[in-house]
């Protein structure tokens, strides 16, 4: 069976999670709504890791530092359209049965696949060396451990997290997930210590204002950060043998309770990205230092700004993103070979590959923060791929059933996927020229 291996692990020791939601989906009413949705989350918060990844520290620390709080509202709109995304993939996970490399593999020529392949490992490699550096910077600045020590501790660590694997999903998405809020609880300590205009930030999150062309740039940057496609083709494999159930009444409570897996996990995670340009155009933009372009850069300047608190918690947000992202995006790449080619490789195999990079960009000295910009632009090559097929597959009643997109809403993820298609065009365009 295609997704036999994907779920072997994940469904060994998550009966009691499975047991309770079947019997909340056959008789909802039994339990009160806290309790009703407990079961189902998780999925969600996984994929939300690609959300708050190393990447959006970078782009979202340059915009606020040069252009305050004006950038706010395309946070907003990004993370709307990856709630939808998300939901779609989760959608198509749990109508199906199979991930979306799956119905890659079996809807497109063989020479399609295999390119889709290739590039999805190029994007694997890039989205882990933007999370291994992060991770690495780190414990650099939280530690003062070299980069190359901080790299070293990122393998163990990320080796020891997805250990967690063997014991089932249900460690590793409370692991996952309790990882996710320490970096929400960061940023709410970091908010509470600036002590925002908050009467701007609520202008801006609602009323979109650009200022020039390099406002454009970053717009693109914090949207292609923001997007990933790992995470589309993740969060499929994560739904597809989670819970599974056939009666269609059965089918759509779940997809609702999967929708607000996804509205509270991706709403958390707009808010630490909103709160990381929040943070650097109250502190930075506001006294003059708009060329903080430079993770480094902003976490040895906060500390004399706001004290060594502040400093910490950046520093710990940075650390426990970039563990939990790398870790993520391994299972990722696993996926998506599995999907395509139907074949598996040791996940210590797979960590010690896609970590090569990293090693050798910090061996050699590189410039962490520009190498974090530079993977975003490999990840934009592979958006199309992974945006273009989820909305034609969840569009397709012959594979969705029931659960095929409404009219409505095959018409807004496609707007969705033009919009962030041409607006990385853009990015690439304006890196590239």
């Amino acid at each position: 069976m295609d997704n036999e291996l994907t779920n072997d692990n994940r469904n060994r020791s998550g009966s009691k999670t499975v047991a309770a939601a079947l019997d909340i989906l056959d008789s909802p009413q039994k339990t009160n709504r806290l309790a009703r949705l407990f079961p189902f989350l998780g999925p969600a918060f996984i994929a939300s890791v690609a959300y708050i990844d190393p990447g959006n520290f970078a782009t979202n620390i340059a915009a606020g530092a040069q252009f305050g709080y004006m950038l706010i509202w395309v946070i907003v709109v990004s993370n709307l359209m990856a709630m939808l995304i998300q939901t779609l993939s989760a959608k198509l996970g749990i109508a199906t049965g199979m991930n979306l490399a799956e119905h890659c593999r079996q809807a497109f020529p063989k020479p399609l696949v295999i390119g889709m392949w290739i590039l999805m490992e190029l994007v694997a490699m890039a989205t882990d060396l933007a999370e291994f550096l992060g991770a690495a910077l780190g414990f650099n600045l939280l530690l003062g451990v070299p980069l190359f020590g901080g790299a070293i501790l990122t393998v163990f660590s990320t080796f020891l997290i997805l250990g967690l694997e063997r014991y089932g999903f249900r460690p590793l998405e409370a692991v996952i997930s309790a990882m996710v809020g320490v970096v929400t609880l960061c940023y709410v300590a970091e908010t509470l210590i600036i002590k925002p205009d908050w009467g701007n930030v609520l202008y801006f999150a609602v009323i979109p204002h650009f200022n020039g062309a390099e406002s454009i740039v970053l717009a693109s940057g914090i949207l292609g950060a923001t997007v990933m496609p790992h995470a589309i083709f993740l969060h499929s494999a994560l739904t597809q043998g989670r819970i599974v159930v056939k009666d269609s009444g059965q089918l759509k409570r779940l997809y609702h309770y999967e929708i607000v897996d996804v509205v509270i996990a991706l709403g958390g995670a707009s808010f630490v990205n909103a709160a990381m340009l929040i943070m650097a155009a109250a502190t930075f933009h506001k006294t003059g230092l708009t060329h903080i372009a430079t993770i480094e850069e902003a976490y040895r300047t906060l500390e004399p700004l706001l004290g060594r608190a502040a400093g910490w918690f950046f520093g710990l947000s940075l650390l426990v993103a970039g563990l939990s992202s790398s870790t993520v995006g391994t299972s990722a790449g696993q996926i998506i070979m599995q999907g395509f080619l139907k074949r598996h490789i040791p996940v210590w195999l797979r960590r010690l590959v896609t970590m090569a990079p990293s090693l050798i960009v910090i061996g050699a000295g590189l410039d962490p923060t520009h190498t974090l910009v530079m993977s975003q632009v490999v990840l934009s090559f592979g958006l199309p791929f992974a945006v273009i097929p989820l909305v034609m597959f969840t569009s397709r009643r012959d594979i969705m059933g029931d659960l095929v997109n409404q009219p409505q809403t095959t018409f807004f993820a496609s707007l969705v996927a033009a919009i962030i298609i041409v607006l990385n065009c853009y990015l690439l365009f304006q890196i590239f020229t």
